[in-house]
């Protein structure tokens, strides 16, 4: 028999050995289908490890749900034992609430309203047809509806109980936003690629919220609902909402260099609470070009002064919470820690405490702040200490990216696999 003959014998019996196999009709080789058909483990010490119909763009925990969102589609599954319990079409998803009463906000691009889900059902509690944005908090969701082109409004609502809030009239917004969690200008949070940049889950709705329009920021205090500002800012300014604070930072170009200045007012009276001369927020790259929100985490700001030392301030008040030397480097911040790279160590800083809490080798690390955990990524392995007192709770060789940080163990993600580590 002629080789093509052979080859064409051998590629049909090889198709058709893989088909039987696929559809289970018949498995000539169990062990060796087994092997080719299943996953390395993402980590040691994992109670479950799943296999995902693809790479997911978030992953989130509410309660005893692991919702998955992909590019066109959402997904949730028992925390417990990973069997998934419901899928639905969305282009986008974020979650709202916390713990058991924590709910999913999904939507569709290019298209307006968004619907709020049971986490554990999927089923619908509540859905808009208006919104082209909205953002999710710990405690509320907030929607912005535009029906002309001066005709805006933004409407908060309860994640739980689908009840209104408050709702304000907020006049033109000439910057359109869309979908969920648009950028705000309000801190930069920091952090590290390893870590997915929601890992921590919703943050508490701000008593500040500033709307984007073009050189103006619409001032939206969130206790009562009111338009209480409308900042403009000047042609070498920046305008940010922190602490409840809004802050106008001027950056000039004089004499080959930056000179920076923070001001920062409360409104609805604009008084001056604080302000700032030197003080660099990290707004611009290597000129005077301010094109960035200032650095830091929720309410507290990172600054670098005219000696190149890194600090950081309360954004309500502009006290200083930590002063470094010019070696010393924060990787990541919240309101009640920071995480700061100091030679060939990290050190974890607490605010009410004024001092080093916990100190730990890593001289190369990212690291990330969650309110249960910090994540430090070093070397293929990912460790999560309390950032209270730097006590280990999981410890891994991985080469897998954190996507959650919940009360009891990190959610671990390589590839298509997803992990569920528990914490020691």
């Amino acid at each position: 028999m002629a080789s093509g003959t052979w080859k064409g014998v051998t590629l049909v019996a090889a198709v058709t050995v893989t088909v039987l196999a696929t559809t289970g009709v018949w498995n000539p080789f169990p062990q060796l289908w087994e092997w080719v058909s299943t996953s390395e483990p993402v980590a040691p010490g994992t109670t479950w490890q799943q296999r995902l119909g693809g790479a997911p763009q978030s992953v989130a925990v509410a309660g005893e749900s692991v919702i998955v969102e992909y590019r066109t589609s959402v997904e949730a599954y028992h925390l417990s034992t990973a069997v998934r319990m419901w899928s639905t079409d969305a282009d986008w998803a974020a979650m709202a609430g916390q713990g058991a009463d924590a709910v999913v906000v999904t939507g569709r691009l290019l298209t307006k309203g968004y619907q709020v889900l049971d986490p554990r059902t999927g089923t619908v509690r509540r859905a808009d047809t208006e919104a082209s944005a909205v953002w999710t908090y710990r405690n509320g969701i907030v929607d912005l509806r535009c029906s002309g082109g001066n005709d805006c409004r933004l409407t908060a609502w309860d994640p739980r109980a689908g009840t209104q809030l408050w709702s304000v009239a907020t006049g033109g917004i000439g910057f359109v936003l869309h979908a969920a969690n648009p950028d705000l200008p309000d801190a930069r949070r920091l952090g590290t690629g390893d870590v997915d940049d929601d890992a921590a889950g919703p943050a508490e709705m701000p008593g500040l919220l500033g709307l984007p329009d073009g050189d103006q920021v619409r001032v939206i205090d969130t206790a009562t609902g009111r338009l209480v500002q409308t900042a403009k800012a000047g042609a070498d300014q920046r305008i940010a909402v922190v602490g409840g604070r809004v802050l106008t930072i001027t950056g000039t170009a004089k004499d080959g260099t930056c000179y920076y200045g923070v001001v920062a007012t409360g409104p609805p009276g604009n008084r001056v609470v604080w302000k700032r001369d030197g003080l660099n927020l990290r707004t611009a790259e290597s000129d005077c070009e301010q094109d960035r929100d200032p650095a830091g985490g929720y309410d507290v700001l990172l600054g670098v002064d005219p000696y190149g030392r890194q600090e950081l301030i309360n954004g309500a008040d502009g006290r200083i919470l930590w002063y470094g030397d010019k070696t010393a480097e924060v990787l990541a911040v919240d309101d009640r820690y920071a995480v700061i790279r100091d030679g060939d160590a990290l050190r974890g800083w607490s605010f009410s405490r004024g001092r080093a809490v916990w100190r730990q080798a890593g001289a190369k690390a990212g690291a990330a702040l969650t309110p249960h955990a910090v994540i430090v990524v070093s070397s293929g392995r990912v460790t999560a200490l309390n950032p209270a007192n730097g006590a280990v709770r999981a410890d891994v060789r991985t080469d897998a990216k954190v996507f959650t940080a919940t009360a009891q163990g990190l959610i671990l993600v390589s590839g298509r696999d997803m992990a569920y580590l528990p914490y020691r």
